[in-house]
């Protein structure tokens, strides 16, 4: 791209440095995508984009995104969100994980599904929800509520007390938090 030409130097991994809101160390000049690194997603690439010509205008962004979902649409699907279980153990020392298996689930057994994975990841105690993982058709949907959660910092137990539309995947979430409940229960 000749770069310096614009008065820009690449990071010494190839990217485009940017501040928070993809603005360049040359004012007028605003990055956005896989030139600033990652995450990389599409999703990522159009916030950002909305975000520069936010700044560019002198508009109000809005609260810069957090939780941010991964999705790779393969066969099956796969989406995360949050901490993974390692990660919570390196932050917190240990962690409690709940799993929801999809043939376990009324909708799974009605669509005959045989595989699919919903993992949620909470602190030690079962209380804090940390992240989300699914693997399984309709995963790249199914994370947005565990994105909600963790935007809105809720409780565990919440999947608990609140009523899923039934039969959805979506009680998935709730089989997780159950089996949560019962290793803190254990306890």
């Amino acid at each position: 791209l000749n770069i310096s030409a614009a008065g820009l130097e690449p990071t010494s991994r190839g990217l485009i440095a940017v501040n928070d809101h993809c603005q360049t160390s040359v004012p007028h000049i605003y990055a956005v995508g896989d030139v600033i690194g990652p995450p990389s997603l599409a999703s990522c690439s159009m916030e950002q984009g909305r975000r520069a010509v936010c700044h560019a205008l002198g508009l109000d962004p809005g609260v810069a995104p957090e939780h941010i979902p991964m999705g790779i649409y393969t066969i099956p699907e796969m989406s995360s969100v949050g901490l993974s279980e390692q990660d919570a153990i390196g932050k917190f020392g240990s962690a409690l994980v709940g799993r929801a298996k999809f043939y376990e689930i009324a909708r799974g057994q009605i669509s005959g599904m045989t595989n699919g994975l919903l993992k949620m990841v909470a602190d030690p105690d079962g209380k804090e929800l940390l992240g989300v993982h699914i693997v399984g058709e309709g995963a790249t949907e199914l994370i947005h509520i565990g994105q909600m959660g963790l935007l809105h910092h809720i409780q565990v137990d919440r999947f608990i007390e609140n009523i899923f539309n039934f039969p959805t995947l979506a009680e998935a979430y709730r089989v997780a938090a159950l089996d949560i409940a019962k290793q803190r229960s254990r306890r």
